[in-house]
């Protein structure tokens, strides 16, 4: 894999054949040794033992999509990092759009990418003792069939041939920008992480259905971000952040 404009941004790339999970790989190369620095990068196009949020596997036909892990040293106080996977989102959102500009890509709260209302890209934020991993799966060539679930897509279905190197570069470059500029700044509303994480939210506005932990559900109008970047729902006349659950957009019937 030809990777010119990734390499030039990434402060140490490595591209593997394939690999079991990219997060654990680039995670063990971080304990290992400080050989691997802040914007480590490490990639394969055929992931075979990927996982997402609460444990869930996550694999994808070889060839067919990108799993990327990017290791962040300098990163955010403590009480804000839970920014980190919105700020994830916020650069890959802008990287893709930038290769689709005639179709609407947001971010789902809090670790989805939408084009369409239908998701491309999904994220995990995994912390070790001295940094975070960020893993993302981009569905690049990935065929109708081979689609996981109805509501995902990948630029194959949409009718576009990903240039991976320049979605790789400019994400980097963003998603680096965006950390940095939080780290300076000590919070996400001064930082503008904030507002440009509400712009991208596709959640905000809508109905939505909260599976919390323990099995409860919530249902009511997602109203927008907090400080902290929690996702505030309004329900039964009371605002509520989220810290942690699954977010369904309800849909008209």
């Amino acid at each position: 894999m030809d990777l010119p404009l990734t390499a030039a941004v990434a402060s140490h790339l490595e591209v593997l054949t394939d690999a079991g999970s990219t997060n654990e790989i680039l995670s063990e190369r971080a304990r290992e040794s400080f050989s691997r620095p802040h914007l480590s990068v490490l990639l394969t196009d055929n992931q075979t033992a990927g996982r997402g949020r609460l444990g869930r596997s996550w694999t994808a036909a070889p060839g067919a999509s990108l799993a990327v892990s990017v290791l962040l040293r300098r990163l955010p106080s403590a009480d804000t990092r839970g920014w980190i996977p919105l700020a994830a989102g916020v650069a890959m959102a802008d990287a893709i759009a930038e290769q689709l500009p005639d179709h609407a890509v947001a971010v789902k709260w809090p670790n989805d990418v939408l084009v369409d209302g239908r998701k491309i890209c999904g994220i995990l934020a995994q912390a070790t003792q001295d940094s975070v991993v960020v893993g993302t799966g981009v569905n690049t060539a990935m065929t109708a069939s081979q689609l996981p679930v109805p509501t995902a897509t990948s630029f194959a279905v949409i009718g576009v041939e990903v240039d991976a190197d320049r979605l790789l570069a400019t994400y980097l470059r963003a998603l680096d920008q965006l950390v940095a500029d939080l780290a300076a700044a000590g919070d996400a509303v001064a930082s503008g992480l904030h507002a440009a994480a509400s712009e991208r939210c596709a959640t905000i506005g809508l109905d939505v259905k909260v599976l919390l932990p323990g099995d409860s559900v919530l249902v009511g109008t997602a109203t927008g971000l907090d400080a902290e970047g929690r996702l505030l729902v309004l329900a039964e006349g009371a605002e509520r952040p989220i810290s942690a659950g699954d977010v369904v957009h309800v849909r008209p019937a």
